[in-house]
């Protein structure tokens, strides 16, 4: 809660609008989030909260008394605003108001309900508003987001196990069964990744995005995110082994995706290295002949992370775009 510009502008950089606002106190709970994140424990409920205010003073204010408040927490973020009468009450009732908000905005984003009361007049109310993760993601808030089969949509994209990244144009049988596979053999879970950007495609709209997140629901759980590549990827899922067909392996070492630079493609695929990732790679039988891992041009030092997924365990012999061109004759 900076009460002056300096330590303001210090905590946010430049901001525009009033420091006494909404917005203000959304982004403070967004840099407090993240703090949090950074050097909070990892194995509790994490909430952001940020406070900017105007209340009576000694001298007579033109504006509003009015208090804005935010929680940022996994499930979204919440704020919170009430103009104050002015002359109703003495600095020390209205900053009681400012500080019980605060409590409020803090118990709801950690346990869903609160019991602290706020004794205002009858022509002053709490405006509310709730923005979830997935809306955060379409205005560009936050850059992933992760939707459970159970329609429970978080911020918080962690997780360590199986990724199998894809476009899902459409999902099919054949995904879900490598998934399957997938999870036998790495002993453990396996989740979706929905990039809405692709380096061979233009990036998908909104509608599009809802569109192929309703084949997941009830099904899977998928984590959307604007990562083109997989180094963006194993930024934001460390430890995570990527499910990928042939033929984005293939993609893997080309450095026409990295700008053309083979030092740019090197570098980004040690950072997957570094990041603890690596591949399960499914063949699949390309003019007639089946092609896997073995017949990859992986650089020196690399072929280890990628692994083989045996063709009589899984092999899939349609791409999504076959697929949907086979839907549309049938």
């Amino acid at each position: 809660m900076p009460y002056r510009e300096g330590p303001l502008r210090e905590l946010l950089g430049d901001i525009d609008g009033k420091s006494v606002s909404a917005e203000t106190a959304r982004l403070m709970a967004e840099v407090a989030y993240e703090r949090a994140r950074k050097h909070g424990p990892s194995d509790r409920p994490i909430v952001g909260v940020g406070c900017t205010a105007t209340i009576r003073t000694d001298r007579e204010k033109r504006g509003d008394h009015c208090c804005f408040v935010a929680a940022w927490s996994e499930h979204g973020v919440t704020t919170y605003e009430v103009t104050l009468i002015k002359g109703l009450r003495d600095r020390d009732a209205e900053e009681e108001i400012v500080s019980r908000l605060v409590l409020r905005a803090l118990m709801e984003a950690s346990t869903g309900e609160s019991d602290t009361r706020i004794l205002l007049n009858k022509d002053e109310i709490i405006e509310r508003r709730h923005i979830d993760p997935l809306e955060q993601f379409f205005v560009g808030e936050i850059d992933a987001v992760a939707i459970r089969a159970d329609e429970i949509i978080t911020a918080d994209v962690s997780h360590i196990g199986g990724v199998l990244s894809g476009s899902f144009d459409p999902l099919h049988r054949g995904h879900e069964e490598l998934s399957r596979v997938a999870a036998e053999m790495l002993g453990t879970e396996v989740v979706f990744e929905l990039a809405v950007v692709n380096v061979d495609k233009s990036p998908l709209d909104d509608e599009a995005i809802r569109k192929r997140l309703a084949q997941f629901r009830g099904r899977n759980t998928v984590i959307l995110t604007r990562e083109s590549r997989f180094d963006g990827k194993a930024a934001l899922l460390p430890g995570c082994t990527f499910i990928i067909g042939w033929d984005t392996a293939a993609r893997l070492f080309a450095p026409r995706y990295y700008g053309g630079d083979e030092e740019r493609m090197l570098a980004a695929m040690s950072e997957v290295r570094a990041r603890d990732c690596g591949f399960l790679v499914a063949g699949r039988t390309v003019d007639g002949e089946f092609r896997s891992v073995t017949g990859l041009e992986i650089p020196v030092g690399f072929s280890d992370m990628l692994t083989a997924i045996p063709e009589e365990v899984f092999r899939q012999d349609l791409s999504s775009t076959e697929l949907r061109l086979a839907a549309g004759q049938s």
